[in-house]
């Protein structure tokens, strides 16, 4: 490999330091290279074990132990996390009573949630929160918006601990839509912060149904706290179907995986 083709490698890793994914007329655009060209590094890269290559370009390798700030999270896989969240919001049924847990993936419900009539949702994210009282202002949203209390936490724009823990404790809910950070058969649903993952363990306590969500990164993972086994959630979202290894398991326990579109 020429010292130019080494330097245009060097770019690409840098551009998806950034922006966690890369697409290949992106590349092709800032490298002045062909298609073809591009290609070629990233499979040399994916060799390297520098990225993972996918349908039209590549994504950073997840190898990080801290879960990367909002800023960050918000560009990753962002297509795959909007048709996640539309097909979670469509299990919402007016008047349902839901807790939906902070995550990127979770906030692309807020746009399908508010046309429905009289929910009360339940949020830990600022995001989450500023979302729906834009639109509850606008009057385009009808229902009850809840902050469930706790420590802020700046990097992640939101609540968390104990605080939050006993706040949500008094509260009962038709559903909690719960982010995994990592899901893998045999170890359950894990979460980069303890914390985080206690608090997604009260969602589920306090829960009629358990709806998991999590975009084909985060499957076959595992981070360091667990929240959950497998066994005690209802249903599972994302983007790609299960692992065939998985299937026999999951039909075991009456786990439903629902593939969004």
């Amino acid at each position: 490999m020429s010292l130019a083709g080494e330097e245009r490698k060097a770019i690409i890793i840098n551009m998806l330091q950034l922006q966690g994914k890369v697409r290949t007329p992106e590349l092709v655009q800032a490298l002045e290279v062909s298609s073809e060209t591009i290609r070629r590094y990233l499979e040399e890269l994916e060799n390297e074990h520098k990225l993972k290559r996918v349908y039209g370009g590549a994504v950073k390798i997840n190898v990080e132990r801290e879960e990367p700030a909002y800023v960050r999270r918000e560009v990753l896989q962002a297509e795959e996390k909007r048709r996640i969240g539309r097909t979670a919001a469509a299990l919402v049924q007016d008047k349902d009573v839901v807790v939906i847990d902070d995550g990127t993936t979770t906030l692309q419900m807020i746009d399908s949630l508010v046309l429905k009539k009289q929910l009360t949702i339940l949020v830990t994210s600022v995001y989450t929160l500023n979302l729906l009282i834009g639109y509850r202002n606008r009057n385009v949203f009808d229902g009850d918006i809840v902050l469930v209390g706790g420590r802020v936490n700046t990097k992640h724009y939101r609540t968390a601990g104990s605080l939050a823990i006993d706040f949500m404790s008094s509260f009962n809910v038709d559903k909690a839509f719960v982010v995994a950070d990592g899901l893998q058969i045999d170890n359950g649903f894990t979460s980069y912060e303890d914390e985080r993952g206690m608090l997604s363990r009260m969602y589920m306590k306090q829960a009629k149904q358990t709806i998991v969500l999590a975009d084909h990164t985060k499957i076959g993972t595992t981070h360091y706290f667990k929240i959950a086994d497998f066994k005690d959630v209802d249903m599972i979202i994302s983007d790609v179907p299960p692992p065939l290894a998985w299937q026999a398991k999951m039909a075991d326990q009456d786990i439903h995986w629902i593939v969004a579109d």
